[in-house]
């Protein structure tokens, strides 16, 4: 006779702790967060930051070494049914794999200490998609670290987390830092501050061919729809326009944000770029 594994209740008090999750509130109490999927749950057990997991019998079969990684980072482990994952998920189409994972921000006065080459920060960005794909293009650009101010999104909303795809879990996350103390802490530390905005006076090409770009840079990120307000803007050492050389008005805020990160890690890793001094 097969032994059937043992699930779950759905009215265990770990699947409404859980559930509750999806909710801000809930998420600021707990100092804890959800994050879907075996991309997202593989991060987590292997940075440090998974402390429960829920898997369907056939997730946990599938992807037995992330289940086998979870328990050796300490994590409780639970199988349950596909009624519970749905019920505990975010998402349409569950894949079976759901992780709560602690609180990963870490004060900006941190960031400030490690002398950073390469920031973004998020000011007034709303949407948690655009959210999480930023901090996923700076991660693969090598930034050290990314910046959300106390006008952005939520760093934790489930959507921003998907769109990280792990990112999140890759490189120090300061948050709820407002706009003047986080462009006042960064300078202070020696880094130029640029805003990235569509009617900026400066263009990046020119940027890149007159070699300014080499030195330690933070990126500011302005809002989807209306970009960086005045008040923003002035802060900054300098405004930045990607050029359009094709036909299309623009370019929106996960693109342009990749284009102007991987533009500063290029000159930076260039010949008298910081990153070639640092290098090892």
């Amino acid at each position: 006779m097969v032994a059937v594994p043992e699930l779950i209740s759905p009215k265990s008090s770990r699947v409404s702790a859980a559930r509750r999750l999806g909710k801000r509130n809930f998420r600021s109490k707990e100092r804890l967060f959800l994050a879907e999927g075996p991309q997202a749950v593989r991060e987590a057990a292997a940075h440090g930051g998974l402390v429960e997991m829920f898997a369907t019998v056939e997730a946990a079969e599938r992807y037995a070494d992330i289940v086998g990684e979870a328990r050796q980072a300490g994590a409780r482990v639970h199988l349950a049914d596909e009624g519970v994952i749905a019920d505990i998920s975010t998402t349409v189409t569950p894949q079976g794999l759901v992780g709560v994972c602690r609180f990963l921000d870490t004060p900006f006065e941190e960031i400030l200490a490690a002398r950073p080459q390469l920031v973004a920060v998020l000011a007034h960005v709303r949407d948690p998609g655009n959210a999480g794909t930023v901090l996923r293009c700076a991660d693969a650009a090598g930034a050290e670290a990314v910046v959300l101010t106390d006008a952005s999104v939520d760093l934790y909303n489930p959507k921003a987390v998907r769109a990280s795809v792990g990112s999140l879990f890759h490189l120090p996350v300061a948050v709820g830092v407002p706009v003047e103390q986080a462009v006042a802490g960064l300078k202070g530390v020696g880094v130029r501050i640029l805003a990235a905005d569509g009617a900026g006076e400066d263009d990046l090409d020119d940027e890149l061919d007159q070699g300014t770009m080499g030195s330690p840079t933070a990126w500011v990120f302005g809002n989807e729809a209306w970009g960086l307000p005045e008040e923003t803007r002035a802060l900054a050492d300098a405004v930045v326009r990607v050029p359009i050389h094709g036909k299309a008005e623009s370019l929106n805020l996960a693109t342009a944000a990749a284009v102007c990160l991987y533009a500063s890690a290029r000159a930076q890793r260039a010949s008298g770029g910081c990153r070639s001094v640092t290098a090892s």
